[in-house]
């Protein structure tokens, strides 16, 4: 006699929760908004933006040719397989673009608190 049972699926590996980072990217204010809408291109579902100054003194900013020292901090909440290619195109983003320059980071999050909160900032329907 053949056996047709098919075991059962072993809970939460085919559904995994994906883990998530917090991607801070730091821009001339003039572009938060250019960079933040290209961030929702890797499934970003929650961002904020803070606008920032520069820190160096006045003499530094001078020397170095900088003119307007206004910067915003984009704190982007993203999946780790979505992170690296999202890092990576920050990068092309920032070599490219005029007056486009500024760094970018992730930092890992251990944990959220909810279902509902972690579907939403995983971008995951079901």
């Amino acid at each position: 006699m053949k056996n047709n049972h098919t075991p059962a699926p072993t809970p939460g590996v085919q559904d995994a929760p994906h883990r998530l980072k917090l991607l801070v990217t730091v821009v001339n204010r003039s572009k938060a908004e250019f960079y933040s809408d290209f961030l929702q291109s890797f499934e970003v579902n929650f961002q904020t933006i803070l606008t920032a100054e520069g820190t160096a003194d006045n003499d530094t900013v001078r020397l170095l040719g900088l003119n307007d020292t206004s910067r915003c901090v984009i704190f982007s909440v993203i999946r780790e397989d979505k992170a690296t290619a999202a890092m990576e195109a920050l990068g092309r983003k920032f070599r490219t673009i005029r007056n486009g320059k500024g760094i970018a980071y992730t930092i890992p999050l251990s944990g959220t608190i909810g279902v509902a909160v972690y579907r939403f900032l995983a971008n995951a329907r079901g």
